[in-house]
């Protein structure tokens, strides 16, 4: 009975095509991901250009910053334009504006005068690279970024630890405890995630009105202390992947709820209470909805997102070198933040989203 032979030749052909078509799938995937973080952060890069811009900055150039040129003759100021002729366009400074020709001179012939036949205002500045770094040290001192900056990181600060706090306490008692109807209570419990918060608005700020704690920091912080849905959620999800025979072997050492909560649960739960801290810290330091509704007309009080749309109101569009530069000073530190506890938040991120 004749067997049919693999040549060797055959067999490295096949090889070689599986290692092709691996490569050719791994970089289309880097491709189309490199295309989409490019689109996704080309918001981000055309705010840093546009905080290195001056106020007279060509609005044309998206991401580079660059300012019109002039040049100074005999003590005259003339600005420059980009004169386009027959076989070349040329850099020259206009010294005479008419609506049918313009004279023009050379910077480096200026005894040379220059006829151009013409609607001068149709021309190009001639501009050139000029990032403005001294923007960010004026917005700093124009915004009085510092003084919006320490009340943002008090609020998401004191918020943060709050919030892992008391969502820790309520997710241990939900994922430990036999309470009375306790699926009832977790089900409500998370009913409140897909409730509006338009229908709680303007019950809240009646509360907080008659409290008096409109314009402080106090309906900021203080429902912060009594847990929060979503965060119960995915702590209990965490809570629950953890064995309870560990829970068994220190209550048989003598050891109590919160002996057990602080030793043994804590511990082993850093990558979902990081994920649960950092996803609270980005809310507060971004939020500006409730800032804006309880601290109006209380600026010593203010957040850095007030306080970059008071400013952007007040001067428009032009101080916005101004403002994006705050605006980029004000996304370093959730960056610094963000790289430097990725790996343990993305953690948490994965395991709390699983199914226990």
């Amino acid at each position: 009975m004749l067997k049919s032979a693999t040549t060797p030749r055959a067999s490295a052909g096949s090889a070689l095509s599986r290692q092709t078509r691996k490569l050719l799938a791994a970089g289309t995937l880097t491709l189309f991901a490199s295309m989409l973080l490019l689109v996704y952060l080309m918001p981000l890069f055309y705010s840093f250009s546009a905080s290195l811009k001056g106020p007279g900055s060509n609005l044309d150039s998206m991401f580079v910053p660059t300012s019109a040129q002039s040049v100074t003759l005999k003590g005259n100021t003339y600005e420059l334009y980009e004169v386009p002729f027959q076989n070349q366009t040329r850099t020259l400074a206009l010294i005479e504006k008419r609506r049918a020709f313009s004279t023009f001179i050379d910077p480096g012939k200026p005894e040379e005068k220059i006829r151009w036949e013409g609607n001068w205002r149709k021309l190009t500045r001639a501009t050139h690279f000029d990032p403005q770094w001294g923007n960010y040290p004026e917005a700093w001192k124009a915004i009085h970024f510092g003084r919006l900056f320490l009340n943002s990181f008090l609020i998401a600060l004191i918020g943060m630890i709050a919030t892992v706090a008391s969502s820790t306490l309520v997710a241990y008692g939900f994922s430990r405890f036999d309470i009375p109807g306790k699926p009832i209570l977790f089900l409500v419990l998370m009913g409140t995630i897909i409730l509006p918060g338009e229908v709680t608005l303007i019950p809240l700020y009646t509360v907080y009105y008659r409290l008096g704690w409109v314009g402080t920091w106090l309906p900021l912080l203080v429902p912060l202390f009594f847990a929060s849905a979503y965060n119960v959620f995915l702590l209990r999800q965490f809570f629950m992947s953890i064995p309870r025979d560990v829970d068994e072997a220190a209550m048989m050492d003598g050891a109590g709820p919160f002996r057990i909560l602080v030793s043994i649960i804590v511990p082993q739960s850093w990558p979902a209470l990081t994920a649960t801290a950092l996803f609270h810290f980005f809310y507060a330091w971004n939020d500006f909805f409730a800032p804006f509704l309880y601290l109006t007309g209380k600026p010593e009080l203010a957040t850095l997102p007030i306080g970059l749309a008071s400013f952007s109101t007040v001067h428009g569009p032009n101080q916005s070198q101004l403002t994006q530069a705050a605006s980029i000073m004000a996304t370093l530190l959730p960056l610094v933040i963000f790289f430097l506890a990725q790996r343990v938040f993305m953690r948490g991120v994965v395991v709390t989203s699983l199914e226990k």
